[in-house]
């Protein structure tokens, strides 16, 4: 029998066999990943490709856990039908959830599950999120991202567990191990991709470097794109007590892919440092798995795509997030080593690692027959889960008079603010598009939705998006959600993180209304409140809990008790960010009411 197709054979002589049948054209292929709408199966199989991804967006149409999973077995098929019959390996950003997927469940993002303090329920989230995954043939999920975000201007903040980096190593890792399961050949099992290496939260605002000869997704306000994919300042030293602390945690856990960061290290794109991808993971920390870039990171390395190619490669890169002109890369990478500029030992290097741990996950021995049931995504076991999430993830951070919870007495209550019944912008972004969206983008219950059920039949609940009420309204209670925007990555970067002046005037219309006020908080991260402190009775962070908001109002009505304690310093003014752990800050880390 043939060695590498041998489930029996040792899976280092497996990847040996399958390397030396191969032509350099097929293990360039193999270190391609191409998004979903620029390649057909049928390139997949003429070119040998060795993965495809959906990113944020990157759905079928119509978006249904049923066509997932069509569309990546069609492009697995066509894998199967090659020479060799080598499976590619699927990727989606699954990031809070299997969040691209219209009906799966959506958790909180990594900064309201890093309130929680909580390393089972993170885990169990990771294997939820794995089954989910799983179901719909995707074997490769884009998280956990163990960033620690200094500063919260950041717009990926909330892909952060917490500033401090033990937190986020213990919190990481448990997701690693929930998404990879017992045994990564387990058909529930996903392949986690810790990112972004290294420095990622670190950087510094103003420094996020434009390039011409890319495609310009940069806005140039003063606000998006000022802070994300920009250069980390710090020493070797803060490095490596920071921002390597998670990767320690998540080799130990048995991390198989890390995701190589956009941001720069002292003046050199970390896609092109070799210090740290070869010297550091692959030698020092004895990382045995495969690298693979970010989207088009491999493009920011030099204005000639060749050289940006060489610079990368050589650096440690093993697989390139392409992601759209796979016939270029492919070619480019050919007169790369026929030129002696990329050798074939680093080629070989590349793909073994990507073939052990294609074999790891048992893809040449499943291949896409083999999965969970599709009844896995979005079931009612998984968003009971994801509730116990959003319930623990809130902290209350200001309670005067006892104003929470509200008493079941209450006579009436006023609710206000978008937000307050909006899927979408309590999901974020991230969530069935790369920016999120409005409305009802996929199936939730909003806190509104909970409130209706948790609040006593004898209780008159009044709601306005605009908090405008009928002249003369006085509520013994109101409930203002003040909610950012939905955003990702440097669309999200922000100058100022006040209030603004229509929040201002929502707390302010509402205030005159209610005896007590009480606000709930959807952000990515903390805002600067201390000016209108004085006007809330009760404030809640609720971060942006997912599609499961409604079990907010078991909190709010003392049905269940809060534990969320802060994973981020609250800054007081906007001079207390970046991070500095000798700031006085509203509330420090670890803060929480009961």
């Amino acid at each position: 029998m043939t060695t590498y197709l041998d489930k029996t054979a040792p899976i280092a002589d497996r990847v040996s066999d399958l390397l030396a049948r191969m032509t350099l054209a097929e293990k360039l292929g193999q270190m391609a990943q191409i998004e979903k709408n620029s390649i057909t199966s049928d390139a997949v199989n003429e070119c040998g490709i060795g993965s495809v991804l959906s990113g944020g967006g990157g759905n079928p149409t119509p978006n249904t856990p049923e066509n997932w999973r069509a569309m990546v077995q069609d492009f697995q098929k066509a894998a199967a039908e090659t020479r060799l019959g080598i499976p590619l390996i699927y990727g989606s950003d699954a990031v809070h959830g299997h969040n691209n997927v219209y009906g799966a469940t959506i958790f909180p993002h990594n900064i309201g599950l890093g309130a929680t303090h909580d390393a089972a329920l993170v885990k169990e989230i990771g294997r939820v999120t794995a089954l989910e995954t799983a179901a719909t043939s995707v074997r490769w999920n884009f998280a956990p991202a163990v960033s620690i975000a200094r500063d919260i201007r950041w717009g990926r903040s909330y892909e952060s567990y917490s500033q401090d980096p033990q937190l986020v190593a213990e919190l990481g890792a448990a997701y690693l191990k929930g998404s990879q399961g017992a045994a990564l050949s387990d058909n529930t099992s996903v392949v986690g991709s810790v990112k972004h290496f290294v420095g990622d939260g670190g950087t510094a605002w103003g420094t996020t470097g434009r390039y011409a000869w890319v495609k310009d997704w940069w806005k140039t306000d003063g606000e998006r794109w000022m802070i994300d994919q920009g250069d980390c300042l710090d020493d070797e030293e803060t490095l490596r007590n920071v921002h390597l602390i998670p990767y320690l945690a998540a080799l130990e856990a048995g991390a198989r892919n890390i995701m190589v960061s956009y941001n720069s290290w002292d003046g050199l794109r970390m896609h092109g440092q070799k210090y740290m991808l070869t010297d550091v993971l692959k030698g020092e920390l004895g990382f045995t798995g495969f690298l693979v870039t970010d989207w088009l990171g491999i493009n920011q390395l030099a204005a000639d795509y060749y050289d940006g190619l060489v610079i990368g490669i050589n650096a440690g890169i093993d697989m390139v997030m392409v992601p759209f002109d796979f016939v270029m890369f492919i070619n480019t990478m050919q007169k790369a080593v026929n030129d002696g500029a990329i050798s074939a030992a680093r080629i070989d290097d590349a793909v073994s690692r990507i073939l052990t741990v294609k074999f790891e996950l048992g893809l040449f021995d499943n291949h896409y027959t083999d999965i969970p049931s599709i009844d896995f995504v979005g079931c009612e076991a998984h968003r009971e889960i994801a509730r116990e999430a959003v319930q623990k993830s809130a902290v209350l951070l200001k309670n005067a008079d006892a104003a929470l919870p509200i008493q079941s007495a209450v006579k009436s209550v006023l609710v206000a603010g978008a937000g307050a019944n909006d899927i979408g912008m309590q999901c974020g972004g991230w969530t069935i598009e790369w920016q999120g969206g409005t409305g009802a983008i996929t199936p939730g219950e909003s806190l509104l939705t909970g409130l209706t059920k948790a609040i006593p039949a004898t209780t008159n609940l009044f709601y306005s998006g605009e908090g405008t009420f009928a002249k003369g309204t006085q509520a013994e209670v109101g409930i203002v959600v003040l909610s950012e925007p939905p955003y990702a990555e440097g669309e999200g970067d922000r100058k100022d993180l006040a209030f603004t002046a229509d929040e201002i005037a929502l707390i302010e219309r509402v205030r005159a209304c209610c005896d007590t006020l009480i606000v709930v908080l959807y952000s990515g991260r903390p805002r600067i409140v201390t000016e209108q402190l004085d006007q809330i009775d009760a404030l809640v962070a609720a971060w942006l809990p997912g599609s499961e908001a409604a079990a907010l109002a078991e909190v709010l009505f003392g049905q269940v008790p809060f534990t969320g304690k802060l994973s981020f310093a609250w800054p007081k003014t906007m001079d207390q960010i970046p991070y500095a752990a000798d700031h006085d800050y509203l509330w420090p880390i670890g803060f929480g009411l009961t």
